[in-house]
């Protein structure tokens, strides 16, 4: 009696056809460009989210879950703000910068939000918020408007980008490493890539 056996499938890796790795920042003439883009087609939501993610240097989930009450008092929007953050549940601060707080508050005024409203209202039901997922996707959308690739950028880049422009023009690591909430330096570091990038420069400025 012979019996026949089930041919094994050959191995597929999960990242197969997918670029992983850190995503890069994205770089002062990408914020620009998008920030207009947004400004021109009168998109009071995803400016005042884009604004807020390049000052805030939070995690998606950190920004989703944001209430008015978050960063505005008395109907004004703060120039500072604080948080729990919810994967370490330590706090962090971040500043609010002018043109962000005027997004802010032409959004929440458009809106008609209350203090105790999540700042980035869902408009699909049984969501109080709009997902992480959700966010990706906004994300997506406007690198992709400006001619970059979505799939080489996400919203890591739009957490990482403020704190590589203030690493690059100081060189304060420990500064970074408190905007970004991060509970020991070595995370910083490996989030920036900072000794790649100075290795480079170094090299890059050194003729043999």
């Amino acid at each position: 009696m012979t019996t026949t056996s089930t041919p094994t499938l050959p191995f597929e890796p999960w990242n197969k056809g997918k670029l992983v790795g850190q995503k890069p920042p994205l770089k002062l003439r990408d914020i620009w460009a998008i920030r207009i883009r947004l400004q021109l087609g009168g998109r009071l939501r995803d400016l005042a989210m884009f604004n807020l993610t390049i000052d805030s240097k939070l995690r998606a989930c950190d920004l989703m879950s944001l209430q008015v009450r978050d960063i505005a008092q008395s109907g004004r929007v703060g120039r500072r703000a604080i948080i729990l953050q919810r994967k370490t549940r330590r706090p962090v601060q971040f500043e609010i910068t002018e043109q962000t707080r005027i997004a802010l508050a032409a959004w929440i005024e458009h809106a008609g939000l209350k203090p105790d409203k999540f700042l980035f209202p869902s408009r699909m039901s049984g969501s109080a918020h709009l997902s992480t997922r959700q966010y990706s996707r906004r994300v997506a959308s406007w690198v992709e408007a400006i001619g970059l690739d979505p799939a080489i950028y996400g919203t890591h880049s739009l957490r990482r980008t403020k704190a590589a422009l203030i690493y690059r023009r100081t060189k304060n690591l420990r500064a970074v490493q408190i905007l970004l909430g991060h509970t020991n330096l070595e995370s910083t570091v490996r989030y920036l890539g900072i000794e790649v990038e100075d290795a480079l420069e170094m090299a890059e400025q050194t003729d043999v």
